[in-house]
């Protein structure tokens, strides 16, 4: 079975009034903007001016004796063999994608699951991404792969170069371990393909002028056949240049077998289209923010708004489902799976072949709940097994074949565990993640901070027990609030080793703007109000500091993607809460940023610039238009990636060199590879995760 719920993974996830307090920003446009010329990626003057910058970073940090010690210690942990080797069940076989220290780029391998249970599992290798690389000469970083059932004998292989979203797909023969010859091929770009049958596949991707959105993702699918070039694969959906990206695929569930074209009009609205007889797309008649899925005879559907339907009226953040047979003929009266409270929301859901679970966040802690359906409706019950602890995920092990479900669990403290479970059964453990510091002097809590209108904020704190509350303790705040992505608790050994350890204390708020207390949460800091994610996150400095957990000088902030634009506003708004800031992969652009690269697809969250009345409230939270010469500001690192082709790394070299100019403090490092993770092996993520937690130090720890 194929759960074929809508998630616009093309755009990513990545990451206004004024504040009361904290700095007031000077407001103004750059019509001349005196820094365009950095946004040429690969320019010759463009890349010159990053190599003299990244020499100066390397020197100020790279040379710092922590540097080394934290550059190691990470990279022992990313290269561990003891950490769990996830999988993926096809057929007889479990998959696994893994990097090392003999394999940066890693290998893609298999085994059944009677040696997964060992200790040392025996594992077939299908192919050498490093040993491909250096046969072509390309760096080819895995991006994954789609297997055809039920043999799974030939998959679709994407590779990316550098790590960038654009990738390459190839035909892979399993049994032969190599790639087919004149087989599926489709060049380098922003796109996909996926199997019809063993000589059929649909394929979106840049089929030259014209074919791709706005936000620079396919907007057109096609029926593409085995040997024919690409040229003549047949358009079956077209979609228009202002969506986000148009796909199409098959679910190929047995006695289920559907074929559906999917159309992103926005990052949050969508179109679904089953695909009937002479290409015939009958459109499925739900809310446009809808979240769509299908599990064998159900459509599920999760809404962002509220919806009345069936004469019934459902709350934003509901989970509901129908026949969908009963759905084409005219039905509207849907089952109600989840509705949402006051503290709770729906983190996930999914099906194995009987049953259907729901995971919640309940004040950002998980239950799971699994739902069999029944002539009386949906009956309700806790997973058997289930702790009530940390945060847990849950997955199916086979959907078409099984009611077996991977699980797992871990909190910041803990290290994860993967347990392998039958619904109704207790689950065992196969897997554990060795402990990769000491976490027995730490502890961890959930704190409310009070925002500036009231609303209250949770965070997790993690800090030793014996945490003196003096107002002195070096202290990380991590944030993100965007995308309605939350951010729960997780193990990270980088974390314990880099930082905790070092005494360090570590924080996540989780502000508005992400997902945490599902679409209400994040609606609230939508466009005019994106304010509120930035309030709530001064919300949680000030709460730190009143609290005597730390002061100013001791206080670091770090975010990525969006959460990169959530520090180049903190720092730009209230310097005074800040003593360095950790400015990754970031948004700081706002009045360029729909025109670079996937920008486009996330007008929905932040608004179109374009539009007098948008960038009224847009200029407010543009980092790069609202710095000035006048205020001091926190050090500053920015860390990008060459090959980002997500967020471009123009916004962090722009607003490096109109803060260099301006006389502040301000460091910057570019990954020549990496795309959108900033790193595209162990050896590049460790050495940029040493530059951060050195950084970190050099600014926070001065003194102690």
């Amino acid at each position: 079975m194929r759960l074929t719920t809508l998630a616009w993974l093309t755009a990513g996830a990545l990451t206004l009034s004024l504040p009361a307090t904290g700095q007031q920003p000077t407001m103004h446009t750059l019509p001349d903007d005196p820094y365009l010329w950095l946004e040429d990626v690969e320019g010759q003057e463009a890349l010159d001016w990053v190599r003299a910058r990244n020499a100066v970073s390397k020197e100020a940090l790279a040379g710092d004796p922590r540097f080394e010690q934290v550059r190691t210690s990470l990279l022992e942990i990313l290269d561990s063999n003891a950490r769990i080797p996830y999988v993926g069940k096809m057929g007889d076989y479990y998959y696994n994608f893994w990097r090392d220290r003999d394999n940066p780029q890693g290998v893609w391998r298999r085994t059944t699951l009677e040696e997964y249970r060992k200790d040392q599992p025996r594992w077939e290798v299908l192919l050498d991404i490093d040993a491909l690389g250096k046969a072509e000469g390309v760096n080819w970083v895995w991006a994954g792969a789609e297997c055809l059932r039920p043999e799974y004998d030939r998959c679709l292989i994407d590779l990316s170069r550098g790590g960038a979203d654009a990738t390459v797909t190839r035909e892979f023969d399993v049994s032969d371990k190599a790639f087919v010859e004149g087989g599926f091929s489709r060049p380098e770009a922003k796109g996909q393909v996926n199997w019809i049958d063993i000589d059929t596949v649909y394929v979106s991707t840049d089929f030259g002028d014209g074919s791709m959105t706005d936000s620079g993702y396919p907007r057109i699918a096609k029926e593409w056949k085995r040997g024919t070039p690409l040229t003549a694969a047949r358009t079956i959906f077209e979609g228009q240049a202002s969506d986000i990206s148009v796909g199409a695929y098959r679910d190929d569930t047995p006695g289920y077998e559907r074929d559906f074209v999917y159309r992103g009009l926005t990052f949050y609205t969508n179109e679904l289209y089953l695909r009937g007889e002479g290409d015939k797309l009958t459109k499925l008649e739900l809310p446009d923010g809808a979240q769509k899925g299908v599990f064998r005879e159900w459509l599920s559907v999760e809404l962002r708004q509220p919806w009345t339907v069936g004469g019934k009226e459902h709350p934003a953040g509901s989970l509901l489902a129908i026949k969908l047979d009963a759905f084409l003929a005219g039905d509207r009266d849907f089952d109600v799976l989840f509705e949402p409270t006051a503290n709770t929301s729906l983190a996930s859901s999914g099906a194995t072949k009987d049953y259907y679970f729901i995971n919640v966040l309940e004040d950002v802690k998980n239950r799971i709940y699994v739902l069999t359906p029944g002539e009386d409706g949906w009956k309700k019950e806790p997973l058997v097994g289930a702790p009530q602890f940390g945060t847990v995920g849950i997955s199916a092990v086979d959907a078409d074949e099984s009611n077996a479900y991977f699980m797992t669990v871990a909190d910041y403290l803990t290290p994860t565990s993967l347990l392998i479970g039958e619904i109704g059964k207790q689950p065992e453990t196969l897997k554990q993640l060795p402990a990769f510091f000491d976490a027995s002097p730490y502890r961890i809590e959930q704190h409310f901070a009070t925002s500036k209108d009231g609303t209250k904020v949770p965070y997790f704190m993690v800090s030793r027990k014996d945490l003196r509350l003096d107002g002195d303790n070096p202290t990380l705040l991590y944030g993100y609030g965007g995308f309605e992505v939350s951010l729960t608790p997780g193990y990270s050994a980088g974390v314990g080793k880099a930082w905790l350890s070092d005494g360090g204390v570590y924080v996540v708020a989780n502000i508005r703007g992400g997902g945490e207390y599902g679409p209400r949460w994040h609606q609230a800091a939508l466009k005019e109000n994106r304010n509120k994610a930035y309030e709530d996150f001064a919300a949680v400095a000030e709460d730190l500091i009143a609290r005597k957990v730390t002061q100013p000088r001791r206080l670091g902030i770090q975010g990525g993607s969006n959460g990169g634009l959530l520090m180049g506003n903190m720092t730009v708004m209230y310097p005074e809460l800040f003593g360095a800031v950790v400015c990754q992969v970031p948004l700081l652009d706002m009045q360029r940023y729909h025109k670079l690269l996937a920008g486009a697809s996330w007008m929905a969250e932040y608004g179109d610039p374009d539009k007098p009345e948008e960038w009224a409230f847009l200029r407010k939270f543009s980092p790069y238009q609202n710095v000035s010469k006048d205020v001091k500001y926190p050090p500053v690192l920015f860390t990008t990636s060459t090959r980002d082709d997500r967020v471009h790394p123009g916004h962090a070299r722009k607003m490096m060199a109109l803060m260099e100019a301006q006389g502040h403090d301000v460091t910057y490092y570019e990954n020549i590879e990496g795309g959108h993770g900033g790193a595209a092996n162990n050896a590049q993520s460790a050495y940029m995760g040493a530059l951060a937690y050195t950084f970190l130090k050099q600014k926070l720890f001065e003194g102690k």
